[in-house]
């Protein structure tokens, strides 16, 4: 062997000891990485006790009834083949239905936070501890904003209670867990990361966490958690592969409703039985690139003041082309960023507005009103002089189009579907740029042109259990799809 293979074979050599090393440096690191979080079962028994299963009893009518919706050997299955057995009532008759949830103590005293979706009309709800205690309980107050009930419970003994964590703490990665009933199997525990954070997708008061963390239905309503055992969101809605995207089983993406905005409903409710936002009197939109230079400012930001309506923001003189930039000294970079500031904000408080007007700032001082108490609905402009069937559902008002409708919205004989004649100045559908003179066109892949369709369509997706439908909606031609909340 000679000099230069010496040297290459010691250099071969020592590129593999190299490579050796750091194979076992890696796998030393994900090991390390994995004992950190190698059983979660210690974590497990301690909150195991502070989260309930709720069923919930309400009445449908018989079409309206699915198949047993949970696995046989369901806790629920006697329960369910007992009050719904289609033998036992003629069709059109109202029967009872029985639901299933989840939901988690926050007090001694017995206050359980759920979903609103899942005790909404309810007429008997029950919740079930870890060891097996069973207690009725009360609605104290719910808020279909945010899908968020607080109930009551009179248990005899102190109830385990969590706690909220600051949700802004939340980063994307973390580990995650979640505690719940999904289809009825009872305290079941899955895990999985933070996917992404702050998505707002179905209304105004929206900051949801994303997780991979198995929600299912029956989840609803339950603790998503931090790897410290703190409450950091409520498990409200999945995407899945069902039909609309809400109807079959979770694959990876599930949402929950941050704790930042949970814990101040919770208060509200528990104060006042109501939720007691804030509210101003505007319509708002948000300020885009070419509006922003051509109203010569440096940067699109801050709220554009669409209009006006009868409240505190007209009796203060704020005016309509107003920009809204900045509320009590803290910027407003967008229209949802002053939606959130004002629910925030005690009514009956002053606050000062600062805003652009003819390219200079101008401050106000607004005693906020309550919004709901004060909040008007924005009305269609333009003649209606026939009253054709209107119907109020998803934040928006449908019409049938008849042919005063047809002309005032200068609408083509082809033209079909449902005419959107109002839109909730504060719903989900506002926000995403659903206007007067709008057609509704199709709805859950089915077309719609009457009241008794919308109607069937809207109620069929909620008896399927959907959180969402998906609207075709089209304006001067052009079409597109949506997606808006069935809850709120």
């Amino acid at each position: 062997m000679s000099l230069s293979d010496g040297i290459g074979l010691r250099a071969a050599k020592a590129k593999g000891f190299a490579a050796a090393a750091a194979l076992f440096a890696g796998q030393a690191f994900y090991a390390g990485a994995a004992a950190a979080h190698d059983s979660f079962a210690g974590l497990v028994e301690r909150l195991l006790p502070s989260v309930v299963n709720i069923s919930v009893v309400s009445d449908v009518a018989v079409s309206a009834i699915p198949e047993f919706p949970f696995p046989e050997g369901s806790p629920f299955e006697d329960f369910f083949r007992r009050f719904m057995d289609p033998g036992q009532l003629p069709d059109g008759r109202m029967r009872p239905r029985v639901g299933a949830g989840s939901g988690f103590v926050i007090s001694e005293e017995g206050y359980v936070v759920t979903n609103h979706h899942v005790v909404s009309n309810a007429r008997e709800i029950r919740i079930e501890t870890y060891d097996g205690e069973v207690l009725n309980a009360m609605v104290v107050g719910t808020d279909e904003k945010t899908d968020i009930a607080l109930l009551k419970v009179e248990s005899g003994r102190p109830l385990p209670p969590l706690e909220f964590a600051d949700s802004d703490d939340a980063r994307v990665g973390d580990h995650v867990l979640v505690i719940g009933n999904p289809h009825g199997f009872g305290f079941s525990v899955s895990t999985g990361i933070v996917s992404a954070r702050n998505r707002d997708f179905r209304g105004p008061y929206d900051d949801f966490i994303q997780t991979d963390a198995a929600i299912n239905q029956g989840n609803s309503g339950g603790p998503l958690f931090n790897a410290d055992g703190e409450v950091i969101g409520v498990n409200t809605m999945i995407i899945s592969s069902g039909p609309s995207m809400g109807g079959g089983g979770s694959i990876g993406i599930g949402f929950a409703m941050a704790s930042n905005v949970v814990s101040k409903v919770v208060d509200q409710l528990r104060d006042h039985g109501t939720t007691r936002r804030g509210w101003l009197g505007v319509q708002i939109q948000p300020v885009t690139d070419d509006l922003a230079g051509a109203m010569g400012m440096e940067a699109a930001s801050g709220a554009l003041i669409a209009q006006i309506l009868d409240g505190p923001a007209a009796d203060a003189g704020l005016m309509r082309g107003d920009v809204i930039l900045r509320l009590d000294g803290k910027d407003v970079d967008s229209p949802r960023d002053l939606v959130r500031m004002i629910a925030d904000a005690p009514s009956d408080r002053e606050v000062v507005i600062e805003v652009r007007r003819n390219r200079e700032l101008r401050a106000f001082r607004v005693k906020l009103g309550l919004r709901e108490e004060m909040e008007p609905r924005q009305t269609a402009s333009g003649p209606r002089d026939s009253q054709p069937p209107e119907i109020t559902e998803l934040g928006i008002v449908v019409s049938e189009i008849t042919p005063e409708l047809r002309a005032s919205l200068e609408l083509g004989e082809e033209s079909t579907g449902l005419a959107i004649v109002d839109v909730d100045s504060e719903s989900e559908a506002w926000l995403k740029n659903v206007a007067p003179g709008d057609l509704l066109i199709e709805m859950d892949g089915r077309p719609v042109a009457s009241a008794d369709e919308f109607r069937r369509i809207v109620k069929d997706a909620r008896d399927a259990g959907l959180a969402s439908i998906i609207v075709l909606v089209e304006r001067d031609g052009q079409a597109r799809y949506i997606a808006l909340s069935l809850t709120g």
